[in-house]
């Protein structure tokens, strides 16, 4: 009797083997991700551990002569919990409830556990690069906090643990993390400004009522809006606390507070389509060919054997055929 040379997996469509070890080089890449994002939060910790510049000062200066403040506001585990475990734990429950299906279960499945990976990328991307970059930034300008003088008291000795504000570490990450939640929440729910595409060169506008343009769009229920803004309220809470409990000066804690928007800006991009232009979905895997170097000449890193290409999803022509295309660049209607 023939054997049966398929892998059940948990809810998913059986897969067979030789397909699974043509896609194990992707799984790796997505793999070797993982552990250089874990890298980069490892090397923010070294430059935590690191003895950062002295900026010379005065015992006169009033900017460094502000009280000590026992108890934090925010302390760094709630900071963590806020600004990354908290966000992490959205983006899976609403990934698994929330996520439509319009392919097999399989496919559904397969599709669901993508968008958790590249949701999770973007999150830890977001907030690993905002630390090492706080980090590093903090030993280099090596300037005294607000509160320097109380916490010496007047031991100098006490100077190396004191004297760092640096740019705001907890505003950064904390805006890192909780702006990507965010603009994740934004893409998922179609949160935005309601807009209208360029119209394509050669179309007849005159043919059209002007009336019609007024239903092209609208704007998404006031309570998503609000759901989408309170990550952004506790981020801004966060960076005031850092203000009132004289952690950090105000310059500190609104560069840190960019820096962090900036990271979660670029994390979400690389991961994600477009807020209003997306459909809520995150970019394809990579194509198996390209997981782990794109040639010079390539469109991008997707082709016809990434994710997508497996055989209960709808596929193109040129999917289909192998070829590799580039999404971006390929024609589209404007109008959508």
């Amino acid at each position: 009797m023939p054997t049966d040379k398929t892998t059940p997996t948990m809810g998913l469509q059986n897969i067979n083997i030789p397909t699974a070890k043509r896609y194990l080089p992707l799984l790796i890449s997505y793999i070797i991700d993982w552990v250089f994002i874990i890298g980069i939060a490892l090397i923010g910790y070294g430059f935590h551990k690191v003895t950062p510049n002295h900026h010379p000062f005065t015992l006169t200066d009033p900017s460094i002569s502000f009280p000590y403040t026992v108890h934090e506001t925010v302390s760094t585990a709630v900071l963590v919990v806020v600004a990354l475990i908290a966000p992490a734990v959205i983006i899976v429950l609403v990934t698994l409830v929330i996520i439509p299906g319009s392919w097999g279960r399989g496919a559904t499945w397969r599709v669901k556990v993508w968008e958790w990976n590249a949701g999770w990328l973007g999150l830890a991307l977001a907030v690993a690069g905002a630390f090492m970059a706080t980090e590093g930034l903090k030993d280099l300008y090596g300037r005294p906090r607000p509160d320097m003088l109380a916490r010496c008291d007047p031991d100098l000795s006490n100077i190396g643990d004191y004297v760092v504000g640096g740019l705001g570490g907890k505003v950064e990450v904390a805006f890192a993390g909780l702006t990507y939640l965010s603009l994740w929440l934004c893409a998922k729910f179609s949160i935005g400004f309601p807009y209208l595409a360029h119209s394509p060169f050669g179309q007849d506008l005159r043919a059209q009522k002007r009336e019609t343009i007024r239903d092209l769009g609208a704007a998404p229920p006031v309570l998503l809006v609000i759901l989408a803004f309170v990550p952004m309220a506790v981020a801004f809470f966060i960076s005031a606390s850092r203000w009132f409990d004289f952690r950090h000066h105000a310059f500190d804690i609104i560069f840190g507070s960019v820096m962090g928007m900036v990271f979660a800006w670029g994390a979400f991009r690389l991961y994600h389509l477009p807020v209003m232009r997306g459909g809520g979905w995150a970019w394809g895997a990579r194509s198996r060919r390209h997981a782990f170097f794109k040639g010079v000449g390539l469109p991008s890193h997707i082709g016809g054997d990434n994710w997508s290409s497996m055989k209960d999803i709808p596929q193109t022509g040129s999917r289909a055929a192998g070829q590799d295309i580039d999404l971006e660049s390929g024609s589209r209607n404007l109008a959508e």
